[in-house]
């Protein structure tokens, strides 16, 4: 099956909404890196895993407003909500910029912002 990248994005964040984190990782590769921008970086599909077990224990509700394509990146902009430590819903504002290498996620680029102007 040869999909461009935003399909690809778009049937990973598919299987997040329904609560599948191995049909998301399986479209990563096993070094995948994801840079949340002032936070934290996670490298590897293990780091991965290990952070949506926990980040993810509900799966997060989220509105993708827009996908840009253009060569090895897909940009993603919109809305998510997903709960906080204390497990009470939060919404975020956030752009994630994909990079894709053979048709698989292979680094992101987080930028997520609370929304406090809802």
């Amino acid at each position: 099956m040869n999909l461009n990248n935003k399909t690809i994005l778009e049937k990973a964040n598919a299987a997040i909404t329904e609560g599948d984190h191995e049909g998301f990782l399986s479209f990563c590769t096993e070094d995948t890196e994801w840079i949340f921008v002032g936070d934290k970086t996670l490298k590897g599909k293990e780091a991965v895993r290990q952070y949506m077990a926990i980040a993810y224990m509900e799966a997060p509700k989220f509105i993708v407003e827009n996908l840009i394509a253009e060569g090895e990146f897909v940009t993603a902009l919109g809305k998510i909500s997903m709960k906080n430590e204390e497990g009470k819903m939060v919404d975020y504002l956030y752009c994630d910029v994909w990079r894709f290498h053979n048709g698989k996620m292979a680094e992101l680029k987080a930028f997520v912002i609370e929304n406090v102007l809802k």
